[in-house]
């Protein structure tokens, strides 16, 4: 995904989590809520664990990968992270995204 040069750190965080929303709602449109609901924590601990093991193979073999960039790796290791924060807050349960402006 191309993105505009930020000036600031703050506003390459902001670039960043943005980017992560997006690729959130996409990847819960298709996916829903089912896949986390059925493991709870644990099943995103390991889903987290799946992508840094993907990660740690790529960085140790040089390999270049050919379905996910090492960009969106890192953007599912973080949309993981805040999923797990939603969860144990009880929001990622109750609640739903918005509906498409469209």
């Amino acid at each position: 995904m191309s993105m505009k040069e930020p000036q600031s750190l703050d506003e390459a965080f902001e670039l960043v989590s943005k980017q992560m929303l997006v690729v959130f709602q996409k990847k819960h449109k298709d996916y829903g809520k089912g896949n986390i609901l059925d493991t709870g924590d644990l099943g995103i601990a390991f889903r987290v664990n799946d992508k840094l093991n993907r990660l740690k193979h790529l960085l140790t073999t040089k390999a270049h990968p050919i379905n996910e960039s090492m960009e969106e790796t890192w953007i599912d290791v973080a949309v993981y992270s805040v999923i797990a924060v939603m969860y144990l807050h009880g929001w990622f349960q109750k609640l739903h995204l918005k509906k498409d402006p469209k």
